[in-house]
């Protein structure tokens, strides 16, 4: 999903732009993962699972896993899912990468401790061309007890935020994004955040140009200097994409107050990690 606040924060990284187009000043910019301060990420092993097909009529379908040789696990589709809902599902980068997550080092299958045996895919929700959420439940039994484990799995694939500092006449400003989150009940003032668009893992062009399991949630902070009437100017503006019923308004607040300002577990968590990071002298200068 796109909005306008993110196609005018993706320039912001690449090169200035007018005032009346949310650009900030690019004197000082600093942009990278918060968390990759803090530890290093072991990649994955390779996916390597393969799938067989049964009769589309059917509805259903087999994987074959390597940890799993000669227990294939059976994909079945709810009563109302359609054909083309389940073949996007079971297709989906969302589906192919829980199957990978189960193999992987730390895994639930890596062990040999459990077992799955069964998927029944549940819902779909599409964005445009795209599955945007997953909803399906696993059956995966635990060998040593014989049981089944809570399998129910809500599948929107990673995020990305961004905490975005703004020093401007010896004060640190936060900038933040006040919009309708249907699921509380309530309007949220939260840090810009988004749901990655594709497999690339691509930043540029997802958490900034938005502003929900089995989400991953990458935190990357941004740091610039500007004239106070830029600040004057972010304050209160509307942003959003109109089309996709986005309503969106740009909130600044000094960076000091943020931890009590919203209970948004971004923010918390972004404060967090920087905060520890200044303290261990891991930020750039």
């Amino acid at each position: 999903m796109w909005t306008e606040i993110g196609k005018s924060m993706t320039h912001l990284l690449r090169s200035p732009m007018p005032l009346s187009a949310f650009a900030l000043p690019k004197r000082l910019v600093v942009s990278f993962p918060l968390a990759q301060l803090l530890h290093r990420h072991t990649p994955p092993k390779p996916f390597c699972s393969r799938m067989s097909a049964t009769p589309s009529t059917s509805l259903t379908h087999t994987i074959s896993l390597p940890t799993q040789l000669g227990q294939p696990v059976q994909v079945l589709a709810a009563s109302g899912l359609s054909d083309s809902e389940f073949r996007a599902a079971i297709e989906s980068s969302l589906f192919r990468q829980w199957l990978k997550n189960l193999e992987c080092e730390n895994g639930i299958l890596a062990n040999g401790y459990m077992t799955l045996t069964q998927v029944l895919i549940q819902g779909v929700d599409m964005f445009g061309k795209r599955i945007g959420f997953l909803k399906f439940k696993a059956d995966i039994i635990d060998k040593g007890t014989g049981k089944k484990v809570p399998g129910i799995v809500f599948a929107r694939g990673p995020a990305v935020t961004v905490l975005i500092l703004l020093e401007s006449e010896g004060t640190t400003y936060a900038v933040l994004t006040e919009q309708v989150r249907v699921p509380t009940g309530r309007v949220v003032l939260e840090l810009p955040a988004g749901m990655l668009d594709d497999d690339k893992g691509d930043f540029v062009g997802t958490a900034v140009r938005e502003g929900g399991c089995d989400e991953e949630l990458g935190l990357f902070l941004y740091r610039g200097r500007v004239d106070k009437n830029i600040i004057t100017q972010l304050e209160g503006k509307e942003t959003g994409c109109v089309k996709h019923g986005e309503l969106i308004k740009v909130r600044v607040v000094p960076y000091e107050k943020l931890w009590h300002t919203t209970p948004d577990a971004k923010a918390l968590m972004a404060i967090a990690i920087y905060e520890m990071a200044k303290k261990e002298g891991l930020l750039p200068q």
